[in-house]
């Protein structure tokens, strides 16, 4: 097609993104948001056409954080290992809670 990029594939199976790939460091600052918050929930994105898979954390003041992630099974796993609560965002939505910090604090997650 003239004008266009072919885009790698993202992996067996599977149709790339324009998005890039997870890595450690996204599993890092996850690990670390967990770590110095409390009451944190997660909430597993879909991957769309221009998106990979993500997880939203949320803690318990509606601090929140979003980062890719290689997919819903890593994304639960991931919240095993770390024991915290994984919802699927489209069936649950995001917590109130979250709205309200947004509200509350307009410019956003400074670690985001």
């Amino acid at each position: 097609m003239r004008g266009r990029r072919a885009r790698p594939e993202a992996g067996p199976g599977r149709r790339g993104t324009l998005d890039r790939a997870s890595g450690s460091a996204d599993v890092r600052h996850l690990e670390e948001f967990v770590a110095t918050r409390r009451g944190v929930e997660g909430f597993v994105e879909p991957r769309t056409a221009v998106t990979e898979t993500t997880i939203l954390l949320v803690a318990a003041d509606g601090e929140w954080t979003r980062r890719r992630i290689d997919g819903p099974e890593t994304a639960r796993r991931l919240s095993r290992d770390l024991a915290v609560p994984v919802y699927d965002a489209q069936v649950t939505g995001y917590p109130q809670r979250m709205r309200d910090w947004n509200r509350d604090h307009p410019a956003g997650p400074a670690a985001r």
